[in-house]
């Protein structure tokens, strides 16, 4: 069973879609007036021409391409993005050049792919002390590399 997103699209691409028919994520393209040039390190905002209305207790997550990483070195910025369930305005992929060459963005290009994923609220319990685990308060790599 599948969710029904509403959606606006304001380019002259194909809907965003899933690549197979195991894919968890739709790829998103670029639209743009022109080809853009990412030099290294730099990081740039996107635009794509979609606009959704997301159910309330859903969000949307934007997430990287792999494809794109690994050939281009590019990838996307605060991944997961959320997009909240009340946003309306277009959907904007922030992309950063990570290779040591510049890259360019044509319209298009497949740049990012958009997951759903049900939300659960959650609330606060103000309590005075933790319950004790294992593991405590040991992290960032407190396990060792082995």
């Amino acid at each position: 069973m599948s969710t029904a997103i509403q959606i606006v699209n304001n380019s002259h691409h194909p809907l965003p879609s899933y690549a197979t028919t195991g894919a968890s994520g739709m790829d998103i393209r670029a639209f743009l007036e022109a080809p853009m040039q990412l030099e290294p390190m730099q990081r740039v905002l996107i635009p794509t021409g979609l606009f959704i209305a997301i159910p309330n207790n859903w969000e949307a997550q934007i997430r990287p391409r792999s494809g794109l990483a690994i050939k281009q070195g590019l990838t996307c910025l605060n991944t997961p993005g959320t997009i909240d369930a009340d946003y309306r305005g277009e959907i904007k992929v922030i992309l950063i050049n990570l290779s040591s060459e510049v890259q360019t963005i044509q319209d298009g290009d497949r740049i990012a792919q958009i997951v759903f994923q049900k939300v659960e609220k959650a609330s606060w319990e103000l309590v005075q002390q933790l319950e004790n685990t294992e593991r405590g308060a040991g992290g960032f790599g407190h396990t060792g590399k082995q």
